[in-house]
């Protein structure tokens, strides 16, 4: 259970200005005639290079507004180090990476704050806005809808496969070109082909995200495993063994709530769970609208895949 969750059940604020609380994406507040968007992300380091380190957190930070529905306007860094083991030049460089990859989504960096840590960690507190009609939630996802993917999976599994030393820092770029990906433009192809219900795929994988989508409406998400993308040797460096910790939790979390064939393989079901750094998004969409994201899609030169579809039921994610 993760900190929105336990929010979710213990937030109490009754106040009208509360357009959605704890529990989804981002948390959106009205004050007067402007929606607020607001979200907060911190990760660790995955690559080396700070300025890309840089750039992934801010990209990853945005992407809970764009999974609203949203416009980020605002950050703030959050940034936590030791002062002995990483100097100014250092520093620099991840805050050079951030800003630029802020710039490219139109975000205005307006402070931060940074505190002594052991642990190495760097993110974003996240402010915009957002349109009442525009809007995207967990809950919403009807059945008839179709499941769009807009972004590979496997960030986990190849980062660590590179900390680790059984994979070469240079195949890492095509994950590096993926977390370096803003979610703008899916989300406002989502909004203008009537989306019901959105969510961005990150540190609970696939698998967790999908769940919380098919709790949070109130119906069972069927996924066809065949049609899931995953970035190259995924699924190789999980039969070596090689499954971040957040994987094997995830799945042990979710397992209860979701079917699988007969004779799945573990591995498969652990690729399903892997947890995404700056992932894209899943998107629930009216069959009938199809057409039009595929065109707005197309025309932006947008990938995506359409991976299963939305069925009455309970709750649960089905695998096929």
């Amino acid at each position: 259970m993760d900190l929105n969750e336990i929010l979710a059940e213990l937030y109490l604020c009754k106040d009208p200005g509360v357009v959605v609380g704890p529990g989804d994406d981002a948390g959106v507040f009205r004050h007067k005639n402007t929606l607020m968007v607001e979200t907060v992300d911190v990760i660790t380091p995955i690559v080396d290079d700070p300025y890309t380190f840089g750039a992934i957190c801010a990209a990853n930070s945005v992407s809970d507004i764009y999974a609203m529905g949203g416009t980020p306007l605002t950050a703030l860094a959050i940034l936590g180090y030791a002062s002995c083991d990483f100097g100014p030049v250092v520093i620099k460089e991840l805050l050079k990476g951030a800003v630029d990859k802020l710039r490219e989504a139109g975000v205005c960096l307006i402070g931060g704050h940074s505190i002594e840590d052991s642990e190495f960690k760097f993110g974003f507190a996240i402010s915009g806005i957002v349109k009442s009609s525009e809007i995207l939630r967990l809950k919403g996802a009807r059945p008839g809808s179709v499941l769009i993917l807009t972004k590979r999976l496997g960030t986990g599994v190849l980062t660590s496969a590179v900390k680790l030393k059984r994979m070469r820092p240079s195949r890492l770029g095509p994950a590096i070109q993926s977390m370096l990906g803003l979610n703008r433009v899916a989300s406002m192809i989502a909004r203008r082909s009537g989306a019901n219900a959105a969510t961005d795929v990150t540190g609970f994988g696939l698998l967790g995200h999908a769940l919380n989508m098919a709790r949070a409406s109130g119906v069972d998400l069927v996924i066809n495993y065949r049609d899931v993308p995953f970035m190259e040797a995924v699924r190789y460096y999980i039969k070596k063994g090689i499954v971040p910790k957040g994987a094997r939790r995830t799945l042990e979390f979710c397992i209860k709530d979701v079917a699988f064939p007969e004779g799945f393989r573990e591995a498969d079901m652990l690729a399903l769970a892997d947890p995404q750094t700056s992932g894209g998004m899943l998107i629930s969409l009216p069959e009938r609208r199809l057409g039009v994201f595929k065109r707005l899609a197309d025309g932006e030169g947008m990938a995506y895949w359409v991976i299963g579809v939305v069925t009455r039921g309970k709750g649960r994610v089905i695998i096929r």
